[in-house]
């Protein structure tokens, strides 16, 4: 599987570290992030999912583990909004250039707003989706933090 994808170009210009691994992607699997943790056989905490929600009506990523969920209240709020939803599949494709199941917080087609989990600052290591469906991208929290711009507030549920 190549390996190169505007995530992994959007790292490589920031002089980020990281290592790249591949899994089966299921496309039948609902939970994509679970099902990375479970291939990669890591915990579901360090792998993180990547969501494409709508504050206020505007865009924004959110990145949080693979086993929570989002609280939609803490994410309006994260972004001083007064309301959130998740952003309909087709739009959230469109947005950001990568294609569900292969969302990265990283190299998206336009920049979007973004919170990290506060909790993933915690974790030694942490996976993100690397753009395409089974690349899974391992750095260090601070490094993520930093290459994605992101703020970070608690909001999972």
């Amino acid at each position: 599987m190549a390996t190169e994808t505007p995530a992994t170009k959007a790292l490589k210009a920031a002089s980020v570290a990281f290592e790249t691994r591949t899994y089966d992607y299921d496309p039948k699997g609902e939970r994509v992030g679970l099902q990375a943790a479970e291939a990669l056989g890591e915990e579901p905490s360090r792998v993180l999912k990547t969501l494409i929600a709508a504050v206020d009506g505007k865009p924004v990523c959110i990145i949080l583990a693979s086993d929570r969920e989002a609280s939609m209240k803490k994410v309006a709020a994260a972004f001083g909004g007064k309301s959130a939803a998740m952003m309909p599949v087709p739009e959230a494709e469109r947005i950001t250039g990568y294609k569900v199941g292969g969302v990265s917080p990283l190299g998206q087609r336009r920049r979007l707003p973004t919170c990290l989990d506060a909790a993933a600052l915690e974790e030694p290591y942490v996976f993100v989706n690397g753009g395409k469906r089974g690349l899974q991208l391992r750095l260090l929290p601070a490094d993520l933090h930093t290459a994605t711009g992101a703020s970070v507030a608690a909001i999972t549920a």
